[in-house]
């Protein structure tokens, strides 16, 4: 059975591991360890630990805060993440959704839902159906909000 890691933080305002674990659960059969750290520079260092203990593949979740400093914290955590996929070989799905993305609350949830949801099919495909990764390629894919379609010449 493929392993699916999945890390958080209490940082976030919505549990968008939540909605992911529901969504893979509706998609395939997979054992999903979940493990919650403080904020999103603590994210790659658990997500490299729960590769190097088996997880086939790992889902980061963060919520940074729309201010520049929030941004720059959230662009070391991506570099951190991408050097723990590096280091192991492996996918860690990157999820974050900036508090700055949305006007009010309620979009920002939805956006959140929507995205985690999103990116959760796109790790059921990538254990289970890459081929439709590779359909999906040049047509705009948007996790979370509209597409925004292919290019046209």
């Amino acid at each position: 059975m493929k392993r699916v890691g999945i890390v958080d933080t209490t940082f976030a305002r919505y549990d968008m591991a939540r909605a992911a674990i529901d969504e893979l659960s509706q998609l395939c059969s997979v054992k999903v360890e979940r493990r919650t750290v403080p904020g999103i520079k603590d994210l790659p260092v658990e997500a490299k630990k729960l590769l190097d203990e088996g997880s086939d593949i790992v889902m980061a979740f963060g919520m940074p805060g729309g201010e520049a400093i929030d941004k720059q914290c959230a662009h070391e955590a991506s570099l951190g993440l991408i050097t723990a996929q590096l280091m192991t070989n492996k996918h860690i799905i990157e999820v974050f959704v900036f508090a700055d993305e949305a006007k009010s609350d309620k979009e920002l949830a939805v956006l959140a839902e929507n995205r985690a949801r999103e990116h959760a099919r796109n790790v059921y495909r990538l254990l289970f159906k890459p081929e439709e990764l590779t359909k999906l390629a040049g047509t705009g894919q948007r996790e979370g909000a509209p597409d925004a379609g292919p290019l046209r010449r």
